[in-house]
């Protein structure tokens, strides 16, 4: 039986220890931070502190590739997932009634997302993973480097933290934004290929309620969210499980107008002011249960040695944020790291040799999975910052680039599916990571819906960049 050793217990580390298990390897995950608790979800997430794992207290959700990788490759986390809380929140609740095709259709079952907090999903995971008889996980363990062969053309073991040698057929890279394995061939003496970087330019600001009913306070304009990203900043809520919710803000890191949304009253303020979220923040619906926990987002990232330009190592693998990062303002890094946890074991169990065939066939599947999304991450990062930047300095704001080939722009694809069925169905499934901006794109009906589609109703707008400024400060200075 062939031996992995996965560096990283998180969502991409124990996705790879279900799939790698599932195709008779022998899993062995080393995790940096200590067990979690053995209580029930819903108090075990709220009490689990995760320090290796900042963006954990980010707001999160499941999307629909996230959901469809659960049902058909681990059904016992789902089903635990709701059982534990966790509800399915159907998408097409937020087609709007009037619009053409808006009736219910075949492929709509698909279109579903998991209301659940990160820390809730990772709990399920580690217990899920740690019941197999072939996987176990290894808590409080660091990883200090790989052993290569004399050649240094495959990997032999991993070295921990306190110079513990596990040998292993093969190692998997699940560290996350750190991406360990960098520096593991640097110290090795491998050359490390170039990585492809863009900015987010996100400074991210979460907190996290509980509701007080059982009922949703308002429609989710989203399907699996209330907001929008607007022309200054976002405001985005995210139902979760055991009836909590979270609300995330996002603005230019170093908006010095904006510091008050790391205050409970400026981020308060803020939400209130964010269109359909103030319902959920009234008197009696809810309460916050956590501080605002800000963050910096990383920069849209596609890492050089998960691709086909690095020098081959077989036997060595990154998976999720090792592989790639993207803007969490599109919420699909979960389900993208699921995803190719079990892409990568589906690829294993073809090739099972381990030689320079399979790392570069696994090198190439892994740029194919991530490029579409790291392009249209950093594109629409590129002019969103434009955007903030001209409403910060107060200057006219920026054109909207026409793609080539006549295609239509991101505004016009959303204003004509707020008037019919099949072009929201398109953006939706690209939303939720079901297809491909290509795919979505290479589809003419698709696009002649779009030029087709009659004007519909602008939704409510976000106040401009000085009232919402002077909300936030207002309230900051009332409860200074």
């Amino acid at each position: 039986m062939p031996t992995a050793v996965i560096a990283g217990g998180s969502v991409a580390g124990l996705a790879s220890a279900l799939a790698l298990s599932g195709i008779g390897y022998r899993v062995l995950v080393l995790e940096r931070a200590p067990q979690p608790p053995p209580w029930p979800m819903s108090e075990t997430t709220s009490w689990w502190e995760r320090p290796t794992v900042p963006q954990g207290l980010q707001s999160h959700t499941l999307t629909s590739l996230g959901v469809r990788v659960l049902r058909e490759r681990a059904p016992r986390v789902l089903a635990d997932a709701r059982v534990g809380g966790a509800p399915l929140l159907d998408l097409t609740q937020a087609l709007p009634a009037d619009a053409a095709d808006s009736a219910r259709e075949a492929g709509d079952g698909e279109l579903v997302a998991l209301g659940i907090r990160r820390s809730s999903l990772e709990l399920l995971l580690h217990r899920t993973a740690g019941d197999l008889p072939g996987v176990t996980i290894r808590y409080d363990t660091t990883v200090a480097g790989l052993e290569l062969t004399p050649t240094g053309r495959r990997v032999r073991a991993l070295i921990t933290g306190k110079g513990e040698r596990i040998p292993a057929d093969i190692v998997v890279d699940a560290t996350g934004r750190r991406a360990l394995s960098r520096r593991w061939l640097r110290d090795a003496g491998i050359p490390v290929a170039a990585d492809r970087t863009s900015p987010s330019a996100l400074a991210g600001h979460t907190r996290f309620y509980l509701l007080k009913g059982d009922t949703l306070p308002g429609p989710l304009n989203r399907g699996h969210g209330v907001g929008d990203v607007f022309g200054h900043y976002a405001g985005v809520l995210h139902p979760g499980d055991n009836r909590t919710f979270s609300i995330a803000l996002g603005s230019l890191p170093g908006d010095r107008a904006l510091r008050g949304l790391r205050t409970g009253p400026g981020f308060t303020a803020a939400a209130r002011a964010t269109p359909g979220i103030a319902p959920w923040l009234e008197d009696g619906v809810s309460s916050p249960i956590s501080p605002v926990w800000a963050t910096s987002s990383p920069p849209n990232t596609l890492w050089g040695p998960a691709g086909p330009q690095q020098s081959p190592v077989p036997g060595l693998f990154q998976v999720g944020d090792a592989a790639c990062i993207t803007n969490p303002l599109f919420g699909r890094g979960m389900s993208l790291a699921l995803h190719h946890a079990f892409k990568l074991a589906d690829l294993l169990a073809g090739h099972p040799d381990i030689d320079i065939a399979q790392r570069e066939a696994v090198a190439r599947m892994t740029h194919e999975l991530f490029l579409p999304w790291y392009q249209q991450s950093a594109a629409s990062d590129q002019l969103r910052i434009a955007r903030w930047r001209a409403a910060v300095d107060n200057t006219p704001a920026p054109a909207v680039p026409r793609p080539g080939g006549g295609l239509p722009t991101t505004e016009e694809i959303v204003t004509a599916a707020r008037g019919d069925g099949a072009v929201w169905r398109g953006l939706t499934r690209m939303l939720m990571t079901l297809s491909t901006p290509a795919e979505l794109f290479g589809d003419e009906e698709f696009l002649t819906r779009v030029k087709q589609a009659s004007a519909a109703p602008t939704p409510s707008p976000a106040l401009g960049r000085d009232e919402f400024v002077r909300h936030v400060s207002a309230a900051e200075r009332t409860h200074a």
